[in-house]
């Protein structure tokens, strides 16, 4: 057996700060370099060293016992900082109670009623765009997605200034978190602007979901919304014991900074790679035009936008939004013929193993139709958007159908074209983003 000393390091590791500045420049070129190393490859990222795994299989196991590769690393010590000991950010001993009460809140009988509540957001947005406009596309979509995170969480429970500074804290802390992951103690706790924003985003945004969780324990109604069905989830393996205030807040901020950032990126990179594939993107038209008629789309139709589901899931393969996990052995362990001691970090990357060149054909194309279900499918562990295992994203239908829905009514009223100013590098952030994507728009009519 292997020791942790034989897996081969990355080359061009800088004193002190690593491979930073490559993951800076152009992380995903550096990911795509390490499959060439081997299926287990060493990087240091600023303090933090990390094995990296290259193989689909090796990622699976890890992703299957999350006991042994429990949530941990740089990402996840700073995740904690904002959601606590939510479903997203919990250790293993914790997390099967807490994803036993989290999954009812996205059972398949409430996405009619959240469907219809992103349908409004939706069109609220895209009804406000002018013809000519230039848009800033990211912050559009984040408008669209901040809407329905907070109205399928909510529910109408804060007012429009309530509203404002809550996606005010949103959006400092999605700002902030990835670089407070390369900061090390003491760094972190100096008085800098940027901390004390950080922690005035942080504190006000369990504030407030701590006086709405008050609220609605003396209310006692079910206002139809996330938060109400975390509030009724209780779990028949512990004796029905339900959720603290304190767990239900850490899960409510998971939700509401992934479901904003991670739906909105999506949507962003499925506009951009539309209007690069003039093809596809008549081909997305036709159904639309066809299943919409001119209107925004509606719970029933997901079932109809077959075409529009597939470049959502290519979208996803060629720019899966979370891009980069960690985890830390608990025990020692071997893994792919490596023995690796408890505390070794471990990380995985959806978007290196949706570029593999032996896992997908043409990997670098953007071609929707790969997705479809007449012709062969990739490696049943070669795409992993939502990770996979227990530890799976128990919004993936969610996700799927409101990202669904938001490009359906989008390009059923517009065409949206490139403008100048686009940089389509990924910004090294905690999703893989545009730096900038301005697009102009073009009022559609429908085709027949």
């Amino acid at each position: 057996m292997k020791k942790l000393s034989s897996i081969p390091a990355a080359p061009q590791a800088l004193p002190l700060v690593g491979h930073l500045l490559p993951l800076l420049r152009n992380p995903t070129a550096f990911l795509d370099s390490l499959p060439a190393y081997g299926d287990m490859v060493k990087i240091r990222v600023g303090p933090f060293s990390m094995v990296v795994l290259c193989d689909p299989g090796l990622t699976h196991q890890v992703l299957l016992d999350d006991r042994t590769f429990d949530k941990g690393g740089p990402i996840y010590d700073r995740a904690r900082e904002v959601s606590g000991n939510g479903i997203g950010t919990s250790h293993h001993d914790e997390h099967r109670r807490l994803r036993r009460l989290v999954q009812p809140s996205f059972h398949p009988s409430r996405l009619p009623g959240y469907a219809e509540t992103m349908t409004a957001c939706i069109d609220e947005t895209a009804s406000s765009w002018r013809s000519g406009q230039v848009l800033d596309v990211p912050a559009e979509m984040m408008a669209i997605t901040s809407k329905i995170a907070i109205a399928t969480l909510f529910s109408g429970a804060l007012s429009q200034g309530e509203l404002d500074k809550l996606l005010d804290a949103s959006m400092t802390l999605l700002a902030g978190f990835y670089r407070r992951m390369f900061l090390v103690p003491p760094l972190d706790r100096l008085p800098l602007p940027s901390n004390r924003a950080y922690t005035r985003a942080r504190n006000h945004l369990h504030e407030v979901c701590g006086q709405i969780i008050a609220q609605r324990r003396v209310d006692g109604t079910d206002h139809e919304d996330l938060v109400s069905a975390l509030l009724a989830a209780h779990d028949v393996e512990t004796d029905g014991r339900g959720m603290t205030d304190a767990e239900i807040i850490d899960t409510i901020v998971a939700i509401l900074l992934a479901g904003i950032e991670n739906t909105a990126s999506a949507l962003a990179w499925s506009l951009d790679f539309l209007a690069q594939h003039p093809q596809v993107e008549r081909q997305l038209h036709a159904e639309v035009d066809t299943v919409l008629n001119g209107a925004a789309a509606t719970y029933a139709d997901l079932h109809h936008l077959e075409f529009t589901n597939r470049v959502i899931t290519e979208t996803l393969r060629l720019r899966p939004p979370a891009w980069f996990f960690t985890r830390t052995v608990t025990a020692d362990t071997h893994l792919g013929g490596h023995f690796l001691p408890a505390g070794t970090n471990v990380a995985y990357s959806p978007y290196l193993i949706h570029h593999r060149h032996d896992l997908h054909n043409a990997p670098e194309d953007f071609d929707p139709d790969r997705w479809d279900p007449q012709r062969p499918q990739p490696h049943r562990h070669a795409m992993i958007p939502f990770a996979s295992g227990a530890r799976k994203c128990p919004g993936d239908t969610f996700a799927m159908a409101e990202a669904t829905l938001a490009l359906a009514s989008i390009t059923a009223r517009w065409q949206l074209e490139h403008a100048p100013g686009i940089e389509r590098r990924p910004a090294l952030s905690l999703t893989l983003k545009h730096r900038a994507l301005p697009m102009r728009t073009r009022p559609r009519t429908v085709v027949r």
